[in-house]
């Protein structure tokens, strides 16, 4: 397993202290959205539960890959930081799902500024969790950016899935009355229905749009695909010892094509030169 190497004019001023402060603003933010009606407090709920997860995961793969003390209390800044979004989007629109919202990112960079969270950093280092905010949730990185590393962005990619796919999973496993509403963005749960263009992106290791999804089915075979966008080893191998795919491909019509792209995509994790 390959470490992520940090360049040497990104080592940090952010001291434990600093992130710690930044953990008790994160509660202190939240709890009045949590002030609402029970199925708008249970997907509150969900979305707090989940950054504390993304933050969890980001300090194994800080850890798998090798990175300084420093480097992690920066990537752990932006796990904790990723998502403020969604609280503000939530109260406004009722739903997680941006195409009928705003972007999440970026109503997290709206966030950040506004309470001034990053104000006694070097901008530099408040450039490298801004960037990684505002990309971590984008089907294909821009051509470029303003910060000449993508360490934070990839880790933070990362992060966000391996949790998202704990979500599904667990999610998948309750009654549907039981779920979180807006954590299925919406989608009909048709057992039997699978939609070609989601069977086919897959199918050919591209990564599933979700302005091509359409039933809970098509979501699985997404998250199944993200399995092509991880850039990290740790991640890889985490996602292989903890089941998600295999659980999310679990509902699924039992039809040799979509075994066949479900294993292509388990395959990848682990013929990927880490």
């Amino acid at each position: 397993m390959q470490a992520i190497s940090i360049p040497m004019e990104f080592a940090t001023v952010m001291e434990q202290l600093q992130l710690d402060r930044l953990y008790s603003w994160f509660d202190g933010f939240v709890e009045p959205y949590l002030d609402t009606d029970p199925d708008g407090t249970a997907n509150i709920h969900l979305k707090i539960v989940h950054t504390r997860k993304v933050c969890e995961v980001m300090a194994l793969l800080c850890e798998g890959e090798n990175l300084s003390s420093g480097a992690t209390r920066i990537a752990l800044a932006v796990a904790l930081l990723h998502d403020v979004g969604r609280f503000p989007q939530y109260r406004r629109w009722r739903t997680f799902r941006d195409s009928e919202s705003d972007n999440h990112a970026r109503l997290a960079i709206e966030v950040i500024r506004k309470e001034k969270l990053l104000e006694w950093l070097d901008p530099a280092e408040q450039l490298l969790i801004e960037e990684a905010v505002r990309f971590h949730n984008l089907l294909e990185l821009p051509g470029k950016f303003r910060s000449p590393d993508q360490l934070f962005i990839k880790l933070i990619r990362d992060a966000d899935k391996l949790d998202i796919w704990r979500v599904f999973v667990e999610l998948q496993n309750l009654p549907p009355d039981q779920r979180a509403s807006a954590a299925t963005l919406g989608f009909a749960d048709l057992p039997e229905v699978v939609s070609a263009a989601c069977l086919n992106s897959l199918a050919t290791g591209t990564i599933v749009r979700l302005d091509s999804v359409r039933t809970l089915n098509d979501l699985r075979l997404l998250q199944i695909s993200w399995a092509y966008d991880l850039t990290c080893a740790t991640a890889r191998k985490i996602l292989l010892e903890r089941g998600y795919l295999t659980a999310l491909a679990a509902p699924l019509p039992e039809r040799e094509d979509i075994a066949t792209a479900v294993s292509a995509a388990l395959s990848s994790l682990t013929s990927i030169s880490a």
